[in-house]
């Protein structure tokens, strides 16, 4: 699947969702999506600390999988509410990263 039908399908999904919040009164706004996503980033880092050994969690690697979907899901609904392309913004920032750092392994030879 690429990046693209990934993007699709997570807005698809959120439109869904909006309708539903609609007829319960009540539409989330970027912020509250914001905020969801901060509360995975955390259940994420309980289950990653989980994976480290340093807490147990039942059934962590399920968990994790529905963590890690969350985040990418509010990230693509995010991107695509304020118009950002992120699969092209993606690769720029890591083609960017990508001279830094040989840059840097260059300057340490």
């Amino acid at each position: 699947m690429d990046f693209q039908t990934l993007s699709q399908k997570a807005n698809d999904v959120r439109q869904k969702y909006s309708l539903l919040e609609e007829k319960r009164g009540h539409v989330w706004s970027n912020s509250e999506i914001m905020e969801g996503l901060v509360g995975d980033i955390g259940d994420l880092m309980k289950l990653i600390m989980a994976k480290e050994g340093s807490r147990s969690i039942d059934n962590v690697d399920e968990k994790l999988r529905h963590e890690l979907c969350d985040c990418l899901w509010c990230l693509l609904v995010l991107a695509n509410k304020y118009e950002i392309n992120l699969e092209t913004e993606f690769m720029k920032k890591m083609d960017s990263l990508s001279n830094d750092i040989d840059s840097k392994l260059q300057e340490s030879m």
